[in-house]
């Protein structure tokens, strides 16, 4: 005979894995992206979720009520957002540098869709986040993130996170280092145009009939592609930096939330 309160237990901790893992997947980097189909990420976490359950058969978890389910639903969906969506705020920080040098370039006003965000990126923004994107995925930082989600559950079992205040220090500071690590990608270009512009200023005092309005738009487009192509090889070092701060984060918000 069947017993229906066991199969129901073992099917309600498979929820929950599945809530953790399924969370993450879909604010992680390369599976957020619109272009990886629905299916594909409801696949891959549903087969995470199996490999899961099938490692850690002995899990347990202790909750009064469907209220108490519940509670315990959205304790699994916040550490798999928390956890996905610091380490997506960590890829965008190239994004950040690369509208930095829009600006700097005069190219802020050439803004495209990205049809993988949906949202409005400039010319070297999208340039810097595909390369950065390409590197992290040579050097296997996907298979990282799938493994550092399922090694969570050795530190926070189902049904006991705790939030600590930690968590939420991390995360401040974080976005305190992102606008300092942005400007430090940016910051060779942001030289280069600089110097255009005290240049440009003492031109336009010894020669007050010629229009830098127009010659400096040239200039500065030229000058940013110019700092670009010859900064272009320190890319294989940022993409090592955001990946250590991927790892640094996630270990520290793990921490924070395990009991």
């Amino acid at each position: 005979m069947i017993q229906y309160e066991v199969a129901l237990e073992q099917l309600e901790i498979f929820v929950l894995i599945l809530m953790r893992i399924a969370s993450f997947i879909y604010v992680a980097p390369f599976f957020n992206t619109a272009n990886v189909p629905r299916r594909t990420k409801i696949g891959l976490a549903f087969f995470v979720t199996v490999l899961v359950y099938s490692v850690k058969p002995d899990m347990t978890v202790e909750y009064s009520g469907i209220i108490g389910y519940a509670v315990v639903v959205l304790q699994e969906v916040a550490v798999g957002l928390i956890l996905g969506a610091m380490a997506s705020f960590c890829v965008q920080i190239i994004m950040f540098a690369g509208k930095m040098i829009d600006m700097d370039t005069g190219l802020a006003m050439a803004q495209i869709m990205d049809p993988t965000t949906n949202v409005q990126v400039g010319i070297f923004g999208n340039f810097y986040y595909y390369i950065l994107l390409l590197l992290l995925m040579v050097s296997g930082l996907y298979r990282y993130l799938i493994s550092a989600i399922v090694e969570t559950y050795n530190v926070i079992p189902i049904g006991q996170v705790k939030f600590s205040a930690s968590i939420y220090n991390d995360i401040i500071g974080f976005m305190s280092d992102y606008f300092v690590i942005g400007f430090r990608i940016a910051l060779p270009v942001f030289s280069a145009i600089l110097l255009l512009n005290v240049i440009l200023a003492i031109l336009a005092r010894i020669a007050p009939q010629m229009n830098m309005f127009v010659v400096g738009m040239q200039l500065k487009i030229f000058v940013g592609i110019f700092a670009v192509f010859f900064t272009i090889v320190m890319m294989p070092a940022v993409s090592t930096f955001i990946e250590d701060e991927i790892k640094t984060l996630m270990a520290s918000l793990v921490r924070g939330m395990s009991p």
